[in-house]
Formats: C-alpha cells, sequence, structure tokens
C-alpha cells in the first residue's frame, strides 16, 4: 500500500545547471549572447515562458540559424538579431537579465576590442539592477586540465578572466558563484 501512494506521486522535474545558477524567472526580459551550446539557447527560453522576452544577439546569419534551429525543435520563442557587438539594435534598459554563452570560448577568444564591446553593449541594455552571467567551461580536473577545448584570448586570461573583464566594463559586484556540472558561472551586477 505505501509503495503505490509513493509511486503514484508526480515525478518532480530539477532544472538544469544553468538555469538554476542564472536565476532565470518566468516573465523576465532575457538577452543571450553568443550560441556556444544551441540547446541552452532554448533552455533559458522556455523558462521565461510567454509572458517574458528571450532575445538572442548573434555576430553572423550561421549562428542564428543555430539558434532558431534549437528554439523551434524545443517549441520555443526567441527574437534573433545579428549584428555588430558594439551595434546591437535594442533599446537601453530593457533587459532583466543578460546571459553570456561562453562554454566554447565565446568570450574567452575574442578579441579584446571585441570583448569591450560586447560586454559594453551588455551593460547599457541591462536595466538598473540587472544581472549579467558569463557561463563558462569550468576547468577539467587532474591531468585533463592541460588541454583546452578552446582557445583563450591571452589578455583576457591575464586580466582576470570573466571577472576582470566585467568589473572593467563597470558590473558592481562582480563574482564566480559557482563552478558545477563542468560549468564556471560568473555574476556581475549593473548598478
Amino acid at each position: 500500500m505505501l509503495l503505490r501512494l509513493l509511486r503514484k506521486r508526480p515525478a518532480t522535474t530539477r532544472d538544469s545547471m544553468p538555469v538554476t545558477m542564472t536565476g532565470v524567472r518566468m516573465g523576465e526580459r532575457l538577452l543571450q549572447i553568443g550560441v556556444d551550446d544551441p540547446a541552452l539557447v532554448a533552455t533559458l527560453a522556455a523558462k521565461v515562458g510567454l509572458s517574458g522576452t528571450a532575445v538572442v544577439a548573434v555576430k553572423d546569419e550561421r549562428e542564428a540559424e543555430r539558434a532558431r534551429a534549437s528554439a523551434t525543435k524545443a517549441g520555443v520563442l526567441i527574437d534573433v538579431h545579428v549584428a555588430p557587438w558594439s551595434t546591437l539594435p535594442l533599446a537601453a534598459e530593457s533587459f532583466d537579465l543578460a546571459v553570456v554563452q561562453g562554454t566554447g570560448g565565446f568570450l574567452a577568444s575574442m578579441k579584446p576590442e571585441d570583448r569591450v564591446a560586447c560586454l559594453q553593449q551588455a551593460y547599457r541594455l541591462l536595466r538598473p539592477g540587472g544581472r549579467l552571467v558569463v557561463i563558462e567551461s569550468a576547468p577539467p580536473a587532474r591531468v585533463a586540465g592541460v588541454v583546452r577545448r578552446h582557445a583563450v584570448n591571452e589578455h583576457y586570461a591575464a586580466a582576470g578572466g570573466a571577472e576582470g573583464a566585467l568589473k572593467a566594463e563597470r558590473f558592481r559586484p562582480v563574482r564566480t558563484i559557482g563552478e558545477a556540472e563542468g560549468y564556471r558561472f560568473t555574476e556581475g551586477l549593473k548598478t
């Protein structure tokens, strides 16, 4: 009898680590920058739901198509903008949360001037009190850590990685909020 009752309980689903760590919520205005992981585009967009807004900014049509395909497959709505990092065609202070996808080295491998332009645009687009979260691959442990999955710009590494890049573009406070399941999450606030 007790086992039957336990089996009939509905299974609770757990959000993915990126959803949990970014803190994205239903109804928010979400900006995603870059498409290192197309499935992540759809996962985060699904969380804001129909009452929110999900926008993806990419540098070329190839990335735009990857984002659209992932959203279509997941059945979520996204608005994709293809533009140079220095001139994203979106209204200032129009987002609650910006997520920079860096799991494939997007941010770490950028030229310094492109990274600065990208983060300055993210700052401009966030409302006061808005958050920017950079999702990168956490360094693998032990021997596997010797081999990098992607190129890292020396300037980026020397300047403190994601934390240094966010601080340089006026995000305060900036902190690494965790490393889990192969991800590193760095957060900065627009004050």
